[in-house]
């Protein structure tokens, strides 16, 4: 599934994956998720909105507690149409966990990290992805909460 194109420049759509794209999920854990009626990020968002209904799912899974909300940070990461499920899990891994923490990080500090991570664990700086499209990322990030702000 890949994400809508944008209508305008700032009326983004927020992109919904197939939960099998996710990084760092198992086939079992796929295969469960599917069980539960989660076979894409926004059921899963959905269904795990809530820290009781994380706890449940994690009980009914039988999986550590976070694990769940692990896939639930890459979920909702993933939402970011510039991210994906392409990039959900660096951010992850650099320290942004989601979408709101996202849009209130500078630009600068959020490639500065993503940065950090790709010399410290591959000893590559070519692999980091240029601050223009971190910036892209971020805006797009900001479109996502306003629009969710405006909804509530």
């Amino acid at each position: 599934m890949t994400p809508q194109p944008n209508a305008a420049k700032n009326s983004i759509k927020f992109s919904d994956w197939p939960i099998v794209q996710l990084p760092g999920l198992s086939a079992q854990d796929c295969a469960q998720l599917s069980e539960c009626g989660i076979n894409t990020t926004v059921q899963l968002l959905v269904k795990a909105n809530t820290s009781e209904k994380k706890l449940a799912l994690a009980n009914q899974l039988q999986k550590p507690l976070h694990h769940v909300q692990k896939w639930v940070a890459l979920a909702d990461l993933a939402r970011v149409p510039s991210v994906g499920c392409q990039f959900c899990g660096l951010l992850l891994h650099a320290g942004i966990a989601s979408v709101n923490q996202l849009a209130q990080t500078s630009a600068h500090k959020v490639h500065q990290q993503i940065l950090k991570l790709q010399v410290s664990t591959m000893q590559r700086r070519d692999l980091c992805p240029p601050v223009e499209e971190v910036s892209r990322w971020i805006q797009q990030a900001k479109t996502l909460v306003s629009k969710s702000q405006k909804a509530s």
